[in-house]
């Protein structure tokens, strides 16, 4: 049977140069490349979401890929995908960076420039290792394949004031009552506010892990705060002026981190851009924008998703909006917001009733709102709309057409944007 081997690499020569000699090999099958991180790991999902058979038995991961860097890469697909052999090619075939490949789970390294002879022995090498690891897993393999590896959400604010934080604390909230093992993390780096929600004091936070090339389970752990619901937190950090030490390199391997000790990963992302906040938007399995249905939060959330679009952070289709402080007399209504942004929407909505919040913000007790709460019962909801936790009992507050959307429609095109 061929082996099918996946090239990666962000080197439009150096991966032309690479199937060719790929291809080359006996019972090889070079398969279209990929050329950056992001394509290589969603290439493997939707393979494995199929069956084992459907993945690759060889990955080649060619040294100048981004925007992850090639070890951290090398250590998900390990994590993530435990029967496909990643092989690195690299100009440093040194010993310290063998190591460091093999600690992060390739299954050989190739020097450049490339030599058949090498190339062909360690292809053939690794997959007999694939094939034996398949056998092994048998038909359960695709159970192990999901982990470990847990959800990420990010909920971002349109705007300052939309409600993400809250937003963001009560999901995280259900999914820990639901009996999943539950991180919120707070990114909003430099005026998060999770701490002063839930009233806590706290020595770690992010900026700590943010130095730290490989963030153990031990290392994690010390950096987390354990709230009295059991809710795993990581928190902004005190001074805000730390929070430039969290770079977009230092977020992808704490979600890495997080990612492989949880089963959801909540992060609060506030409403400013920032490259820690953009990679976490990049790399999440779904991201929220919380906006209000106003003129200013709807054209936020419109700017939102057009600058995310334009960086490549996130396409507007894969954005799911929530619509926040929503009444039905509202001139703009769910669907006129999904139509402006052309994102995808939430089912639930949550309602405007800020007096069912204000105490236990006042208070910073948060975790404590009210089970008859209507804003607690749809954010609930909405945590199991998006099967972070089973639904909440209660009513669940549904978006839709209401009658006077269309004169909405006009209001909102007469206020010019």
């Amino acid at each position: 049977m061929p082996t099918r081997i996946l090239p990666a690499g962000a080197d439009p020569d150096a991966v032309r140069s690479l199937t060719t000699l790929l291809s080359q090999l006996p019972d090889a099958e070079p398969v279209p490349p990929v050329t950056d991180s992001t394509r290589l790991i969603d290439t493997l999902a939707r393979l494995a979401a199929e069956s084992v058979d459907e993945l690759p038995e060889v990955v080649v991961v060619h040294e100048r890929i981004g925007p992850v860097p090639a070890l951290e890469l090398i250590r998900e697909i390990a994590l993530r995908f435990p029967a496909v052999g990643v092989i690195l090619v690299t100009t440093d075939a040194g010993p310290a960076l063998f190591a460091a490949a093999m600690d992060a789970g390739a299954r050989g390294l190739v020097g450049l420039p490339l030599a058949y002879e090498d190339l062909a022995h360690r292809v053939q090498a690794v997959a007999q290792w694939s094939s034996g690891v398949r056998r092994h897993l048998g038909h359960g393999g695709a159970d192990v394949l999901s982990g470990p590896g847990g959800t990420v959400i990010t909920v971002s604010g349109a705007k300052g004031g939309t409600g993400a934080t809250t937003a963001a604390l009560q999901l995280a909230l259900a999914a820990q009552a639901s009996g999943r093992a539950t991180v919120l993390a707070d990114l909003d780096l430099q005026t998060g506010d999770v701490a002063s929600f839930l009233d806590i004091q706290f020595r770690r936070s992010v900026a700590d892990l943010a130095a730290i090339a490989d963030i153990s389970p031990r290392v994690l752990a010390d950096a987390v705060y354990r709230h009295d619901t059991g809710l795993a937190l990581l928190l902004a950090p005190g001074e805000g002026e730390r929070g430039e030490e969290v770079t977009d390199r230092a977020v992808r391997q704490i979600i890495h981190a997080l990612r492989a000790r949880y089963e959801v990963v909540v992060l609060d992302c506030g409403a400013q851009l920032t490259g820690a906040t953009a990679a976490a938007v990049e790399g999440a399995d779904t991201a929220l924008l919380v906006t209000t249905p106003d003129v200013v939060s709807v054209r936020a959330a419109k700017r939102t998703v057009r600058m995310w679009d334009r960086l490549q952070i996130r396409k507007a289709e894969e954005t799911t909006v929530v619509v926040n402080r929503y009444t039905r007399v509202t001139e703009i209504q769910p669907a006129l917001i999904q139509r402006i942004t052309g994102t995808a929407l939430a089912r639930t909505t949550v309602p405007a009733a800020f007096k069912e919040l204000q105490g236990v913000v006042d208070a910073g007790r948060v975790h404590e709102l009210d089970a008859r709460s209507t804003v607690r019962q749809a954010l609930w909801a909405l945590a199991g709309e998006l099967g972070l936790a089973k639904a909440a009992d209660g009513p669940a507050h549904r978006g839709g057409r209401q009658r006077g959307g269309d004169r909405g429609a006009v209001g909102f095109r007469r206020r010019k944007e």
